[in-house]
This record gives C-alpha cells, structure tokens and sequence, in this order.
C-alpha cells in the first residue's frame, strides 16, 4: 500500500490528470501530502498540499505574491482574460489589493449582509415551491446556481430581465483558469469578458446617472469611492465587477451543491442535522472543509523559500492545494470522515491572511439558509441518477445532480 501511495505522488503532473482523478481527488492528495508534500512539477512549478505550508505562503505575502502578470502572460497574452485576470481582487498584490478590497468591503458589512437575509429566504422559499410542484429536479439548475446568481445580481442592482447570461459569462471565464485550457475554452473565456464588459459599461453609466443606496448597491459605492476621494480606475471597476460575479457564484453554487450531495451520500449526518438544525452553522463549515468549493489557489515567489526542507528560488510558480489542505491529519481528526458537529475546523476553503474571501460572510449566509431550508422542505430528498462532475480542478462542483424529492 505505500509503495502504491508512493508511485501515486511520483506519477502527478497537474497538467496530465485522470478520469479518475476529477471523480476523487483526495486519495492523490493523500498520497502527495505523506510523501511529497512540495512537490516539483515537470513545468516547474511546485504543489504544496499541507495545511501548514499553506498558511505560511497566504500570510507571507512579500514572498509568496498573487500578482499574475508574470505567470498569466504565457498562458492569455494579451487578451481579455489576461487583462481581467490581472486587474481583479484575487490576483493583485498590496497596495492595490487593499485598496480595492477596502472598496468592497465597505459595501458587504456585517449589517449589509444581515439586511440580505429577508430577501434570501424569500428567494430560497420560492425556488423550493417550483422544486415541490415538479417532484423531480435538478439540484444545481433548480436550485444551487439560482441562488448565488441573484444575490450577486442584487448586489450589482442587475435587472432581473438582463440576468440570464451572467452564470454562462463566469462559468467560461473561471473556466480558464484551470491549469490547461483548450483553444475553444480560450475562446469562450475572451468572448465573456468582451461581452461582460460591454454589457457593465451599459450598467455603469446607468448607475452614475441614477445612483443608488451605496449601503446596499455595490456597483454604486465602486463607483462613488471613499470620503476620501479614493476610487476605482475605470478598468478596475469594471473588472472588479466581473470579480464579484464569479467569486460569489461559483464557489457558492459548489458549496450548496457539494453539501446537499455529501448528506444525501452519509444519512445518519443528515438525519443529525435534520434533527438538530441549530448544527446548520458548524455543517455549513464541514462542506468548506470535506469539499472545498476552490481547491486551488496560486502564487509566484519573490525571494528564495525554503518549505519543507526544500529551497524555491525567487520567481517560482507555487499551487496551493487547498482540497489537500483542509483534510490533512495534523490540523483536522480523522479528516476523511464527514461530521457535520465537528468544533475544532479552521479550514482553509476561504483562504487565510490579508487574502481571506471577502465575500465569505454572505456565502456562509447562503449555504446555511439554502441547506437548512431544503432540509426541512424535503427532508426525504434522494439522488436519482448519476450526479456529473464539472471536470474541472480548481473549482470542484457539479453541473448536473438529478433527484427526487421523496425517495
């Protein structure tokens, strides 16, 4: 067995991965975090997979930067993507990275966020009375993707008529981030960031014209900035927007997505949920954890690091491994067992340091009333077919889960 653990981390190459991998990452991960937990690609670059590792490099931001220009050239060029890649939240360092995340933090408080919870309910409420009316559904069309999709839309204020296009939009564009992408893949990613932009630069010079309550409209308080006078660029903002869209929808549709299908697959955790709904909060975090909506993230040394006992030179590409991360043994017991009461669970689904999620309040918010909701709506709910994966390493999810809502 661990000659086969052995061969299982010798033989990953991130750029070259199996059927079966995109099924069930977590024995590879295994595999890498005990026997090569920095692991050296054949690119290159290096894939780290424990927990500690991980924090280490999130919190030294001066070593390990999120800047892509240098890293992304290669890959988009001079294309769209790469303008948008390189211009958003995630990918920049401080100054501009705090700077923009101040901007957008202002509009998602504590009180912004519990002021959403309302209209959430009222949205979950209705897509469970469609759900009702059908019997049989789709979990992640009917419900998942829904959800994210509107609370993004009514963050942006986006009318509700001119919604449709915006998850197909940050589906292709997130898309491109995985660590190999097709031509067409390239393409469909470039035609979304055109028309996003075109359809925002639409959205933009509406707002200015009829501002809206900057407590609330995220795209309004981009807009205006701070008291003082600190506001975005005109390519910042509008990437920024993209940003928001595709951060609060993806990993969101993944996490509710993941959570319903990891209960439905461990009944006696969803009967203790079910019969102990005050355990939505801490279930919520064991989805981030067991499933980990983004299981990748990305960085470029600036100085040599030693991890490990192995040295990385400056100007090294370094992968995060979150999904690797969030079940490793040291920080989590018995971390492949799914235990929606687990108390101890400081994953890393929403990264750590001045990079934690900014959004991940409200996405917490999401889940815990989607899954409670659905819980208690259709506590008999069953899996009724073979759920599709997304086929995807970074953002680990569904496209297609169909079920019943009685089995």
């Amino acid at each position: 067995m661990n000659a086969q653990m052995r061969a299982l981390a010798a033989g990953f190459d991130l750029e070259k991965l199996t059927a079966e991998f995109y099924v069930n990452p977590y024995p590879t991960y295994r595999a890498l975090r005990e026997h090569e937990p920095v692991r050296q690609m054949p690119n290159g670059s290096y894939f780290l997979t424990r927990y500690d590792d991980l924090v280490t490099a999130y919190k030294n931001t001066r070593a390990f930067s999120s800047d892509k220009k240098k890293e992304f050239a290669p890959k988009y060029g001079t294309s769209l993507l790469y303008e948008h890649h390189t211009t958003s939240l995630v990918f920049n360092d401080p100054p501009a990275h705090t700077r923009v995340r101040r901007l957008i933090m202002g509009a998602l408080s504590p009180r912004a966020i519990a002021g959403m919870e309302p209209d959430l309910v009222r949205l979950v409420d209705g897509l469970l009375d469609a759900i009702a009316a059908k019997g049989t559904f789709e979990l992640i069309a009917d419900f998942a993707a829904a959800i994210p999709v509107e609370v993004i839309g009514n963050l942006l204020d986006v009318p509700h008529e001119e919604r449709e296009p915006l998850r197909d939009w940050s589906l292709a564009i997130l898309g491109a981030l995985e660590p190999v992408i097709s031509p067409a893949a390239f393409a469909r990613g470039n035609d979304a960031v055109r028309d996003f932009l075109a359809y925002l630069e639409i959205l933009v010079e509406r707002r200015r014209a009829k501002p809206g309550n900057p407590e609330r409209d995220v795209l309004t308080r981009l807009i205006q900035g701070e008291p003082n006078d600190e506001r975005l660029s005109e390519k910042e903002l509008l990437h920024n927007c993209i940003f928001l869209l595709n951060a609060g929808h993806e990993t969101t549709t993944n996490l509710i997505g993941n959570g319903l299908v990891a209960l439905a697959e461990h009944p006696p955790e969803k009967r203790r949920l079910i019969e102990s709904p005050d355990l939505i909060r801490p279930a919520v975090e064991e989805i981030l954890r067991y499933e980990s909506s983004n299981q990748l993230g990305n960085r470029m040394t600036t100085e040599r690091v030693e991890l490990g006992g192995i040295t990385l030179e400056a100007g090294t590409p370094v992968t995060l491994c979150i999904g690797a991360a969030n079940r490793d043994p040291s920080q989590f017991e018995d971390p492949e067992r799914f235990d929606v009461g687990r108390t101890v669970n400081r994953h890393l689904a929403f990264a750590t340091g001045a990079h934690q999620c900014a959004g991940m309040a409200l996405a917490r918010l999401e889940g815990a009333i989607a899954i409670a909701r659905f819980l208690a709506r259709f506590p008999n709910y069953a899996i009724n077919g073979e759920p599709i994966r997304s086929g995807r390493v970074r953002f680990r999810g569904f496209l297609s889960v169909p079920c019943l809502t009685k089995a």
